[in-house]
């Protein structure tokens, strides 16, 4: 039985990611944010969300002990943030300066590898946080990318459908040709490994998943004399479009999938048998994944949320411990689709009256500051006005980081404001904000002009859209979209 137990609407653009570490949930967004989760109750830190990226987050991973997170970017760094305050500790630039499609940790923490969207690969030594070499493959987009159990290799997978096996030298072992058609989305290698007959192989399973609409399991024999070979075990029918992330259990008994067809598949791992399908996202399911410690399914979506199951069946040797908090979670403190908000939720910021304000002060954990606010009579317009200054001097809050943790909900607030209703097609794909300046690019999709160019700039000739050549540079003023444009905010 795999049930609901609470769905997280913080983001406010597509969920690319979702990962645990033995005590937190960790999601990333095209909204630029990285956002963290307590798995004791799945409240989120006050040190959420983690803002450092310019563009699209794609990809966030933890350390094995799960005292760093690291997260990539279109553009073009992978950060690594601390745990224990949410602060940024390094950036590591991308060689080339290609978008970074992709991050994973080895399991002994010592290694990090990237892969990006012109095909390069950078290993980093991640005790120095320095880069100790790169490689990669030619005209294609590294999406995928999982270290074995035993730290000694990695598999990337591309949009042009090819798994590749390599050793910490960046030399490639092996290369699984068409592995899956028109392009890999993910993979993931089991947790567990066995030595084969002699003792000399040692043996790994990896699941992949890719635009064909297909699950595979595969088998990867590896011997240090010979290299590596692999044989596909099985292949998993259950969703009928693509198949965008895969992901077992720590048990290595279960593995789980997530499709543009909204669906979510649980199978028994060994033999491959369909467990269980979930319906519950009304968009693309983006990303899924497994909690190391408890029966946990974290899965993601372009609908902008995160839905959050808990598995109680008997082929997972995980113990169904019941979590902390789970009641308060899964009632008065769920977030679930289609829950409605206090009566302030359907108002504009700008038109919120004091006990609107005080509402929204509760919602998000500020209760101490609803007395302050109410004795200075703060409204909507007053409330999005207020910055560090107006709080120290004239509101008298002292502490620095009630200080902090009230402006960035603020921040959010505006954001909010700003997106909430906008037609897709007025925002910029790169920059995901409002379009003032809108141009027509060689792949036909309109982007704000000074992101295109910056994009252009990098040496990303590729469409962002696509990830197709663009054959020219040539930018076309949208007139007719600029105009658009301008009466929506002129009615709204």
């Amino acid at each position: 039985m795999v049930s609901l137990i609470c769905t997280l609407h913080d983001h406010r653009d597509d969920v690319n990611w979702c990962v645990f570490s033995a005590s937190l949930l960790a999601t990333c967004s095209a909204d630029k944010t990285i956002r963290v989760y307590s798995t004791r109750d799945f409240s989120e830190l006050p040190f959420s969300p983690l803002s450092g990226h310019g563009y699209v987050v794609h990809c966030c991973s933890f350390s094995p002990c799960g005292q760093y997170l690291a997260s990539c970017s279109t553009d073009a760094t992978t950060v690594i943030w601390l745990m224990d305050s949410g602060e940024i500790e390094a950036v590591l630039e991308h060689p080339g300066r290609s978008p970074v499609r992709v991050c994973a940790f080895s399991p002994d923490s010592v290694h990090l590898v990237s892969g990006a969207s012109d095909g390069t690969l950078a290993l980093w030594d991640f005790t120095t946080r320095s880069l100790l070499r790169t490689g990669g493959v030619t005209d294609s987009t590294l999406v995928a990318c999982s270290f074995s159990p035993c730290g000694q290799l990695f598999v990337s997978g591309s949009t042009y459908g090819d798994l590749r096996v390599w050793n910490l030298e960046l030399r490639q072992l092996h290369a699984e040709k068409n592995a899956h058609d028109l392009g890999v989305t993910c993979c993931q290698f089991a947790p567990q490994m066995q030595k084969g007959s002699g003792g000399n192989v040692t043996e790994f399973r990896l699941a992949s998943c890719g635009q064909d609409s297909l699950l595979k399991i595969w088998s990867i024999s590896h011997m240090p004399s010979t290299g590596c070979k692999m044989q596909l075990l099985r292949t998993l029918t259950g969703q009928t479009a693509p198949v965008l992330s895969c992901c077992f259990s720590a048990d290595g008994q279960m593995l789980v999938s997530g499709s543009v067809d909204k669906s979510i598949t649980v199978y028994e791992a060994s033999q491959g048998t369909l467990l269980y399908t979930l319906s519950q996202h009304e968009r693309y399911v983006t990303a899924c994944a497994f909690s190391p410690t408890a029966p946990l399914i974290a899965t993601g979506s372009m609908d902008k949320s995160v839905n959050v199951w808990r598995v109680e069946d008997g082929c997972s040797t995980l113990e169904a411990k019941f979590l902390p908090g789970e009641e308060e979670a899964s009632s008065a403190g769920r977030r679930e689709a289609g829950e409605k908000m206090a009566g302030h939720s359907r108002l504009m910021a700008s038109d919120w009256l004091e006990d609107d304000v005080s509402s929204w002060l509760r919602e998000e954990g500020l209760d101490v500051l609803v007395d302050v606010f109410k004795a200075n009579n703060i409204d909507g317009l007053e409330l999005l006005a207020l910055n560090k200054d107006i709080l120290v001097t004239d509101l008298k809050i002292e502490s620095v980081g009630l200080r902090g943790k009230l402006i960035r909900k603020i921040e959010e607030l505006k954001m909010e404001s700003m997106c909430t209703g906008v037609p897709d097609e007025y925002l910029c794909p790169i920059t995901h904000e409002l379009m003032r300046d809108p141009v027509i690019a060689a792949d036909g999709y309109s982007y704000e002009c000074e992101a295109i160019q910056s994009w252009i700039r990098t040496k990303n000739r590729s469409s962002p859209m696509t990830n197709l050549p663009l054959q020219t540079t040539l930018l076309t003023p949208n007139h007719t979209l600029k105009m658009a444009i301008s009466r929506w905010k002129t009615s709204h």
